[in-house]
């Protein structure tokens, strides 16, 4: 049997409601009163039939509460579809980028500022806009993380994989709820199950990607003042950066913010994002 949040429990089976034997000790010595029987239950009012002899005011009866809209399950969402390709500007100024909705995708080794360079580009537009991180994503799992430091294999591979979905669902209900949003991951142009292919089928083909792509040593420094599994290895670091060289001749936008900080990178990016809107890249 259920029974409501909240309410009592019923009294156990076999025992009275009312006249049930508790089971307490009195103190010693102090009479014991006994148990009267319950008082009869009042019967339900009845209201007289009109004319017959109800010369009051009306009852008064609460309204009916309205069904609440506000609470968490009633609201009706559309539903999360793949985000189209940009639609082409209407005239030959430049797109605003500023006040669109996009989903960015920003890629980079360990180390080129892509969460700082989402987080604050996320902060700073004018229309609400959402950040995704994979890692982050990545992280929710605790107990049993596959954390890809200690090796690569099926058990990071699947996790890698579940978190991209994620990250995909999540982006395609943002957009189709009116709200921008940036990720960030380390792609990289030659391993198809952390490729683009992934992302492009979870997200959808309007997604932009943009890859942030600062020197080597800008790139070992900023690793350096990481800490926990985020910091890499030196060599890890050469590695990555190494293999992400690759995106040139890619097709993609690639910014170098070896020079900028994070707010002159956001700057760059707004422009990069408004050139991708006027032409998407082949990818």
């Amino acid at each position: 049997m259920q029974y409501a949040v909240g309410a009592p429990l019923p009294p156990p089976r076999g025992q009275g409601s009312l006249g049930a034997t508790m089971n307490w000790t009195p103190h010693p010595g102090a009479h014991t009163p006994p148990l009267s029987p319950p008082a009869p239950a009042a019967p339900p009012a009845q209201q007289p039939a009109p004319g017959q002899g109800w010369h009051g005011p009306a009852p008064q009866q609460a309204p009916p509460t309205p069904h609440s809209t506000d609470i968490t399950g009633h609201v009706q969402l559309p539903p999360g579809a793949p985000v189209p390709l940009p639609s082409p500007p209407t005239d030959t100024a430049a797109p605003d980028a500023a006040h669109a909705a996009v989903a960015v995708l920003l890629i980079g080794p360990a180390g080129a500022g892509k969460t700082s360079v989402a987080r604050h580009w996320a902060d700073t537009r004018r229309v609400p806009t959402a950040h995704i991180s994979l890692d982050d994503v990545r992280e929710w799992v605790r107990s049993g993380f596959a954390d890809p430091q200690a090796g690569w294999n099926d058990h990071s591979e699947a996790q890698y994989r579940l978190a991209r979905r994620t990250c995909g669902f999540a982006a395609r209900n943002f957009l189709a709820n009116g709200i921008s949003c940036i990720l960030d991951d380390a792609v990289f142009p030659d391993r198809p199950v952390v490729g683009l292919g992934g992302w492009k089928r979870h997200v959808g083909p309007g997604l932009l990607p943009i890859v942030l792509l600062p020197g080597l040593e800008i790139v070992l420094e900023r690793n350096a003042r990481r800490s926990g599994n985020r910091r890499l290895s030196d060599e890890e670091v050469a590695r990555i950066h190494g293999r992400m060289a690759g995106w040139y001749g890619s097709g993609l936008p690639i910014i170098d913010n070896s020079q900028h900080d994070v707010a002159t990178t956001v700057r760059v990016l707004d422009d990069v994002v408004a050139r991708s809107i006027a032409s998407p890249p082949n990818w």
